[in-house]
């Protein structure tokens, strides 16, 4: 199931627009749209570690090709992306943040201010 799902999200991410500029917020919203379309999935496929001996071999690689490749090929950019929107989906699944929260806003931010870090 979470070879399925990890394959399922990189088919998203990889038609994910790509302009350079974009390319970050453009992973992250995709990411935080693929979690809520599918939260169940979504749980199953990050709640504890990872069983990387059971899945599909090269599945987990591609499923991050698109976030390494949005962050120019700067593995800990991604992974400190990748945490930032791990962590927003989760809370607004959970329904954590208050409810007149703009969470469009603190995504721009989240995401703007992760870009920045490329430069």
């Amino acid at each position: 199931m979470i070879s399925d799902g990890l394959a399922e999200w990189a088919d998203l991410a990889e038609r994910a627009p790509r302009e350079r500029s974009a390319s970050l917020a453009s992973i992250g919203n995709t990411y935080r749209s693929f979690a809520r379309a599918h939260p169940h999935l979504y749980r199953v496929m990050t709640d504890g570690p990872l069983p990387r001996a059971a899945l599909t071999p090269g599945t987990e690689e591609r499923a991050a090709r698109p976030l390494v490749d949005a962050a120019g090929g700067d593995t800990d950019l991604a992974r400190a992306v990748w945490a930032f929107a791990h962590g927003m989906v989760i809370l607004e699944l959970d329904g954590r943040f208050p409810t007149n929260a703009d969470l469009e806003a603190a995504w721009r931010r989240g995401l703007a201010g992760l870009g920045a870090a490329r430069a």
